[in-house]
């Protein structure tokens, strides 16, 4: 998903910076601040809900989409919105569902 979505907003004219995990991620956007940050809720080492917390406590104007397969991704993607995510998403989906 990862990959698919990165070649997705790098062949629409984005630059992407990616991270396998909420720990590096966090530690990529002190380095770099992006418009976006776009997150797994579920992730090894550090989880989504723990990312969103960490960005928005540090950097309140960060905008962030969550996003989850789980079983009950429902409920997570609920308390990402709760957390602060801008937009939450469901997977599995596709760039023509949205």
């Amino acid at each position: 998903m990862r990959a698919m979505m990165e070649q997705t907003l790098r062949s629409a004219g984005h630059e992407v910076i990616s991270a396998a995990n909420g720990r590096d991620g966090v530690a990529l956007y002190r380095d770099c601040a992006a418009d976006l940050v776009i997150t797994d809720l579920c992730m090894p080492i550090q989880e989504g809900l723990e990312t969103i917390i960490e960005l928005l406590k540090e950097f309140p104007e960060v905008n962030v989409i969550a996003m989850s397969g789980m079983t009950s991704a429902a409920v997570m993607l609920s308390m990402a919105k709760t957390l602060g995510a801008t937009v939450v998403l469901r997977k599995p989906f596709s760039p023509s569902n949205y």
